[in-house]
């Protein structure tokens, strides 16, 4: 029988379960990698996997709904033969018993949305393996380990055994803990069994308090307590009294860094009050919908928004489960972003993880030469790395914020006698936010206010993670910490997030009176402080609990961390306006509980009091969130210290090279190509640079809007390694590294605001001394001399790891002291913005802010050659970081106008002969003047008339900017005549080049100077002659930054700096040459290294290399390895018109504005740049949920244009853009209405990513899209998330009307993007409207040129008549050079992508 259509039926309590067979549940090069790992530990020889869908329905489906189910849930590669051999072995994974998968809550969503009366539908993969002989009992189960996350799945033996996932449960009944008649000691026993992390004060505390209520507590009220006062949540120890050596303190570790914001809090909107920090933004022109209860068009807005500041750590989830812990990381962050004020709008992200050694596999790197093992039950720091990003990149992709920044650590090294490492990792997830000026504080809203809870269902998961967070990993049972795991859906999430920005763009009339999100502790946590900020009690009905899962006793229901979820106050007249907002987004919420003012929280059975109740809660807000008992820390210094670093012997290119393949050193792009860098349209800096894309920018930028050039700054810092001899020393190094990576932008130092995460291992010897100077050295002495606050921060107190091996030794790994700072800061204007690329013909400048110290403890050369040495860097003098920041902001000049970033670098026009004498004075060659001048495929740019690209959009800027970009001037007639050539000469290059000799920059870091010149040189595709006084000064760590200028500003730059007081800081290092080799030598001239560029990008690109090919198609990951140093050309931009023409305007003057429906459905998230860009090309852009096409509040007959934005609508469940495109066909009424659209003359249509796929799939019922294909999984298997290069094909597409043979940089963001024919459509046939292109402009096929693997590079595809497009770059995204973070043009003209929209205005008329 045919397994995709075998059925079981069975009855699980009310409903009817019915199996489905799937498709094939992994791909042919994962079945390989996975059956090597098989083999290993059985004698496996053959797998197989295929899905199998789980429906329960209220009774058996008939034939036809059936028909219909199978229908719905055939999607993706169809199941593949079973696996043959002498014996076969079933294993059958699904999500933990008691849990449901986020698979299923959105399939299920798609389902109902489909009109299919099911109740759920839950998805598990069965895998049959073969093998020669029986597998034992131990073999069993070890491939059951790799089979599955012990952590969020369950196996069975069979199909039908997993029908046990729809199992109701009996809830444990409510205990009741006796106090009364026990004491202390009933108490003591349930902190052991719940893992409560109680401390024996607090259990004082709570046998006093309800003592003295005369009562017991409940199982409930002590689990929320130990929730709501674990260290995670109150941060015990940062408000503890501390004596150090005898000496009692003054100040608290929260106290000190309250006088940041005392003595410098310029700025600062709110700090310590909310879930985000808040500092002062601008006047920016909002683009909102004018209405929120149905569809409304969108319109530009003036208003007062201020800027939200957030870093969190989630820590120990990740260390049980990465990629479900890093994900719910990011999701709480972002969720604290939201929840702040009144309501407000996440913006942009960063990611950071700190983790042990990796050991590779096919490495053997020499500071991994010692094996020093972990516990069982935590993930190694290669599993954390593998899937852990891939956990955190994944919300945020789905969520719609776009992940710009971070930082990535390994260490792992025994230094004073103490194993150090991060065994329990560092998982950092940070970003910013936007939030009007009129929602920045909650309201203290009356008695009678409404408490609801917004977003997903209750489930038994991240029980008691809270306390599990504040206890040290492998302190805790391996059960509790199984407990303790989450899983995320940040789909719902999403929808949650639309209701909040609806609620917030009402401004005055803003429902929600006050909000907090739900993370730690649950509902547990967040009511209550959701209450107590109001100064209230409250009454709450536990049966009120929106649950997805049956059986939750009293303790679960209120204490599971289930995340995507919000508690908010609203009044009660204000319930159906709120319930109308969130029935338009498909949202749940519900009524949970009222607010009283008698200072009470009570958690009843039921919506009404009954006489006998058993309350889970009824007790005191003051006993909860009261005065517990302060901590006092006693604690005492322990000196430690390390021999000399000794350099005897050193081979110091061997150095060289394996300082690059550090992963703390090494590019970082396999973290960064998983995430989406321009979903919001609002970017302007992200991680890669350049023409080649090279990942080293040391800031993000994001836009305010989508008129003007002011934004926002976000740079990290962090120099953990110090902290095992200086921890105060480390502590400056962050703020210090923080501040140099932000003064890439145009910052104003006294502007900068810090988010300071601090984790350290208290309890352990020393450890609390050295995090309380730590703390004194950033809050009391260098931030007030900085003229910096830190209104924002985070603690994470149990950073260590403790187990016990097979033959008894006990064992621990120890994190120093880390402080990992995130610096943010408002811009006038993103312009000015620098970057690491390095053009041709430049001199290279070193700020040393060390003075000349060079000390080498702790650093990379250290590490790399297994030592530490004594003494490590630090920040001396303050002052010299102010004086850098003095001098930084002059060298831009008084005008910031400017193109994006650095261009090509090959473009630029010489300025030598190569004849002529270089400056004696640093004694080093210009090369021999045989420089690239003629830029690879150099982009051509197009003059205008400077006008602003959305002068006809409802606010503009002035038209007054400048169209010179840094080193690319504009050099079209503007007659659309084609690709124009630069052929400048250097006095015209010179006088168009931005304001300020600055061409290229970058902090000094890990690795040194070396690594700066190296990483500088991959981004400018140069070679470079260094010079330099020591190998001690060569790979010197202490602060400093490299500028870039051209030989003829050296002395003008050199002179600024010595007016702002660093002359005896500031040298000449170096000389761009064109042999791209790295050339060093010291100043007495002895050759320390004489590397070629190639092989030196190869090094620091093959951690990259190695993780992408364990974690992704090894293929692909082979040819972006052999890209990476290759001399080819990189990017273009050379549009065959002139793009600031506005072609448009004719028809936009006279005043007619066409409706163009911009289709939204759950999961959707690239809305609002879509609309803008229709909008400014002369549109109408109205906002249209499926709900309001669904109830009847919108008809596309209204509409001459309907587009399908991007997303991940449903999160892709069902296959991409599938789920959207069946709640569709699946209801005759919207099928009907969409191919009635299509079928009219007078309209047009166009699918952008998520849409694209949508629209591929609607395809038959689309005119002239018969050999359109299906877009699917990636050829990489991975999401991809870059600026590639798309070529304009001549086609009857109306939206490419004039642009074909245009080459354009694009930003490209998606999963399933490869056109796939094998499902239908016609290769030979389609209509191809655009394509990936290489490096040589040749149609792209190898990897990552073509990001997805599609037949010739196709990227869109158009009907016959060219009415409806579908493509998979994000043109809207890109619309605005500015909003592109590599263009050779100016940042305040439009992109060469606004011609399309404008395209389509023409073609309306």
């Amino acid at each position: 029988m045919d397994p995709s259509t075998t059925r079981l039926c069975c009855v699980a309590h009310s409903n009817v379960l019915t199996s489905f067979g799937g498709g094939n549940a992994t791909s042919a090069f994962r079945t390989a990698a996975l059956l090597r790992r098989l083999a290993e530990v059985a004698p496996v020889t053959a797998l197989s996997a295929r899905f199998v869908h789980w429906v329960a329905s209220p009774s058996a489906l008939d034939a036809p709904t059936a028909g219909t189910v199978q229908r719905l849930l055939t999607y993706g590669p169809a199941a593949p033969a079973e696996a043959r051999g002498a014996h076969l072995t079933t294993f059958v994974v699904g999500p933990r018993l008691g849990t449901l998968s986020p698979w299923a809550s959105k399939a299920t969503d798609i389902a109902r949305n489909c009109g299919v009366p099911i109740h759920r539908v839950e998805r598990v993969t069965e895998y049959t393996l073969a093998s020669d002989s029986p597998l034992s009992e131990d073999q069993w189960s070890a491939c059951a380990d790799l089979l599955h996350d012990r952590m969020t799945e369950s196996t069975f033996a069979d199909v039908a055994a997993s029908a046990s996932l729809f199992d109701e449960g009996e809830a444990e009944p409510m205990a009741h803990i006796d106090v009364i008649g026990r004491g202390r000691q009933a108490i003591e026993e349930a902190n052991t069994s719940f893992g409560l992390a109680l401390s024996d004060d607090e259990i004082d505390y709570l046998v006093t308090a309800f003592t003295g209520l005369n009562r017991n507590p409940t199982d409930v009220e002590l689990m929320m307590f130990a929730q709501a006062n674990s260290e995670h949540c109150r941060h015990k120890i940062f408000n503890a009294d501390f004596v150090v050596d005898g000496t009692a303190k003054h100040s608290s570790l929260f106290g000190m860094i309250r006088n940041t914001e005392a003595v410098a809090g310029q700025h600062t909107v709110v700090a310590y009050s909310d879930n985000s920090s808040i500092m002062t933004g601008g006047t920016i022109t909002r683009w909102v919908p004018e209405g929120t209860d149905g569809p409304s068009k969108y319109t530009a807005r003036e208003d007062l928004v201020h800027v939200l500041m957030k870093v969190e750590t989630h820590n120990h989830p990740t260390a049980i489960s990465p990629f479900p812990g890093a994900a719910t990381g990011s999701g709480g962050e972002i969720r604290d972003e939201g929840a702040t004020g009144r309501g407000s709008q996440p913006k942009a992200g960063l990611t950071g993880f700190a983790v042990s050694n990796l050991h590779l596999p096919g490495t053997a790197e020499p500071w991994e030469a010692e094996t020093y093992g972990a516990p069982d039950h935590i993930a190694s720091p290669l599993e954390i790395m593998t899937t852990g990003p891939l956990g955190a990149a994944a919300f945020n992709n789905e969520f719609g914020r776009p992940g710009l920044g971070g930082f990535f650590r390994v260490f792992e090294q025994t230094v004073a006698g103490v194993r150090r490492g991060y065994h329990k990792p560092i998982m950092s997830a940070g970003g910013l936010g936007a939030i009007s000026d009129s929602q920045t504080h909650k309201i203290r809203y009356p008695a009678g206010s409404l408490l609801i809870q917004l977003g997903g269902p209750g489930m038994r998961i991240g029980m008691g993670g809270g306390a599990a967070s504040s206890m040290a990993s492998g302190a805790n049972a391996a059960e509790l910490d199984f407990d303790s795991v989450q899983r995320g859906n940040p789909e719902i999430q999403r929808r949650g997030q639309e209701v909040i920005n609806h609620c917030w763009n009402l401004g005055a009339d803003n429902p929600i009176l006050a909000i907090h999100d739900v993370g730690a502790g649950g509902l547990s946590n967040a009511f209550p402080e959701l209450v107590d900020d109001a100064g209230m009690g409250a009454r709450f009905d536990l049966s009120a609990v929106p649950l997805e899962e049956s059986g939750l006793a009293p303790k679960e229901i209120w204490c599971n961390e289930s995340q995507e979820r919000y508690v908010l106050a609203i009044a009660p007249e204000s319930l159906d306006r709120f319930a109308a907002l969130c029935e338009r987004e498909r949202c749940p919420f519900s009524v949970v509980g009222v607010a009283r003012d008698d200072g009470h929280l009570v958690l009843a059975p039921g919506p009404q009091d009954a006489p006998g109740d058993d309350r889970a809660i009824d007790m005191p807000m003051n006993v909860l969130l009261g005065k517990p008992p302060k901590m006092c820390r006693d604690v005492e210094h322990v000196a430690w210290s390390e021999e000399p670093l000794t350099l005897d012997g050193l081979n110091v290119p061997e150095a060289a090279y394996a300082i690059l393949r550090h992963p703390s050193v090494a590019s970082k792009r396999f973290l960064i190509t998983i995430g989406d860098r321009s979903v919001g349209g609002l970017n302007h800096r992200d991680q890669m640079v350049g023409p080649w894309q090279v990942p080293v920018s040391d800031v993000a930028v994001t836009l305010s809007d989508f008129t003007g050039l002011a934004g926002q700054a976000m740079a990290s810092g962090e120099r953990m390694p110090l902290a095992a001899v200086d921890a105060p020393a480390s502590g400056r190094m962050a703020v210090g590294e923080a501040i140099t990576n932000l003064l890439a932008a145009p910052v104003e130092l006294s502007r900068v605001k810090l988010s300071a995460n601090w984790m350290a291992a208290c309890g352990e010897p020393g450890e609390d001394a050295a995090l309380y100077d730590t703390v004194h050295a950033v809050g009391m002495e260098l931030c007030p001399a900085l003229g910096i606050s830190i209104p924002v921060g985070k603690d994470s107190l149990s950073m260590r790891t403790r187990w016990t091996t097979d033959d008894g030794q006990d064992k621990q790994v120890t994190s120093p002291v880390s402080l990992v700072v995130s610096a943010f800061a408002s811009l006038d204007s993103v312009e000015g913005t620098w970057t690491p690329e390095l053009p041709a013909t430049s001199v290279l400048i070193l700020v040393d802010l060390g003075a000349g110290k060079n000390r080498l403890g702790g650093s990379m050369l250290a590490q790399v050659t297994n030592q530490f040495g004594d003494e490590v860097p630090d920040l001396d003098d303050p002052a010299r970081l102010v004086k850098l920041a003095a001098a930084l902001r002059a060298l831009r000049g008084p005008s910031t106008s400017s193109g994006n970033e650095q261009s090509d670098p090959s473009s630029r026009p010489s300025t030598r002969s190569g004849n002529e004498d270089d400056d004696a004075s640093h004694g080093l060659s210009a090369g021999s003047g045989n420089e690239r001048d003629d830029a690879p495929g150099h982009p051509s740019t197009s003059s205008g008339s400077g006008r602003d690209d959305l002068s006809d959009s409802p606010s503009t800027s002035s038209g007054n900017e400048q169209n010179s970009a840094p080193g690319h001037p504009s050099t079209s007639s503007g007659n659309g005549a084609g690709a124009v050539s630069d052929g400048l000469d250097d006095a015209r290059w010179l006088s168009l080049s931005k304001p300020g000799p600055v061409t290229a920059y970058h902090d000094r870091s890990d690795g040194g100077l070396w690594a700066a010149a190296c990483e500088m040189a991959f981004a400018g595709g140069v070679g470079l002659e260094l010079e330099v006084d020591s190998v001690e000064a060569l790979f010197s760590e202490e602060l400093g930054v490299l500028l870039a200028v051209h030989p003829e500003d050296e002395a003008e730059t050199m002179q600024a700096l010595a007016d702002h007081g660093l002359a005896d800081l500031s040298s000449i290092v170096g000389l761009t040459t064109p042999d791209r080799r790295i050339h060093v030598r010291t100043t007495l001239g002895e050759e320390l290294i004489n590397e070629d560029v190639r092989d030196l990008a190869q090094a620091w690109d093959e951690v990259s290399w190695r993780m992408a090919t364990l974690r992704d198609n090894p293929e692909c990951a082979a040819e972006e390895h052999a890209l990476v140093g290759a001399d080819l050309p990189g990017l273009v931009n050379e549009p065959t018109f002139d793009p600031t023409e506005d072609i448009a305007a004719p028809y936009v003057n006279t005043g007619v504005r066409p409706t163009v429906a911009i289709l939204r459905e759950q999961g959707v998230n690239s809305h609002v740049e879509t609309a803008y860009a229709f909008a400014a090309a002369g549109f109408d852009a109205y906002d249209v949920h499926m709900t309001d096409l669904q109830n009847g509040r919108f008809d596309l007959a209204d509409a001459v244009g309907l587009v399908a934005g991007g997303g991940f609508s449903y999160g892709d469940t069902l296959g991409a853009g599938e789920g959207w495109a069946r709640s569709i066909l699946f209801n005759p009424a919207l099928t009907e209405a969409f191919s009635t659209f299509f079928a009219r003359s007078d309209t047009f249509g166009l699918g952008i990513c998520n849409g694209c796929q949508m629209f591929a799939a609607l395809a038959d019922i689309i005119p002239g899209a018969e050999a359109w294909p299906r877009f699917t999984r990636n050829r990489s298997e991975q999401f991809e998330g870059r600026l590639s290069q798309v070529e304009i094909l001549d086609s009857p597409s109306l939206f490419f009307t004039g642009m074909a043979g245009s080459k354009l940089p694009v930003a490209v963001a998606h999963g399933e993007g490869l056109a796939d024919f094998s499902v239908r459509g016609d290769l030979a046939s389609v209509v191809r409207a655009g394509r990936f292109i290489d490096a040589l402009g040749n149609p792209a096929t190898a990897y990552p040129a073509n990001p997805n693997g599609s037949p010739d590079g196709l990227t869109a595809v158009t009907t016959t008549d060219g009415r409806f497009t579908a493509m998979m770059p994000h043109p809207e995204r890109v619309a605005r050079n500015a909003q592109l973070s590599w263009t050779p043009s100016p940042a305040a003209e439009p992109s060469g992508w606004l011609r399309m929209f404008r395209n389509a205005r023409v073609w309306v008329g």
